[in-house]
């Protein structure tokens, strides 16, 4: 079985396919692009929800990963890492620190987050792995080749 089918570019970057000009036109128009124009939070998001759901879709705006229709997706990271995040500030408290039944309690229900957050960064490119295989690599710049007789050139003004 073979793997997922990665992006033109990343094909490109790596060099180790060599297509054709007319193969590399049909695979680059046949590849599915996101579209950006309609990305508005969702209103079940709070106010600092959706102040965090526009940062994170700009950036990945950025990056040619987020379109319209991963809006949802990216709201239920955020809420799941919402309630993450208060999961963890309640079992601080010492009241749920010295209570092993509550914190126990909060302790579960902080990993069930947990593993909702990892699973959603993960479909949208948040995590470093997820984003090292949505991310075209930029190709090496190689450094123009300096002369190697350069430095047996005669020069004009010690004469």
């Amino acid at each position: 079985m073979s793997g997922q089918r990665l992006p033109t570019g990343v094909v490109e970057a790596r060099g180790n396919k060599h297509f054709t000009k007319a193969e590399l036109e049909e695979r680059r128009n046949s590849e599915i692009k996101p579209i950006t124009d309609n990305i508005i939070a969702p209103a079940y998001l709070t106010k600092r929800q959706k102040d965090d759901f526009y940062s994170i879709s700009e950036q990945l705006k950025q990056l040619n990963i987020v379109g319209n229709t991963d809006v949802d997706a990216l709201a239920r990271y955020i809420v799941a890492n919402d309630f993450y995040i208060n999961a963890v500030k309640q079992m601080r408290k010492p009241e749920i620190k010295n209570d092993p039944y509550a914190f126990d309690k909060w302790a579960k229900i902080q990993e069930r987050y947990f593993k909702q957050c990892r699973a959603s960064a993960n479909d949208l490119g948040l995590s470093i792995s997820s984003r090292c295989k949505l991310v075209v690599p930029q190709p090496k710049q190689d450094k123009p080749k300096e002369n190697k007789f350069k430095k047996f050139e005669k020069r004009g003004d010690s004469e």
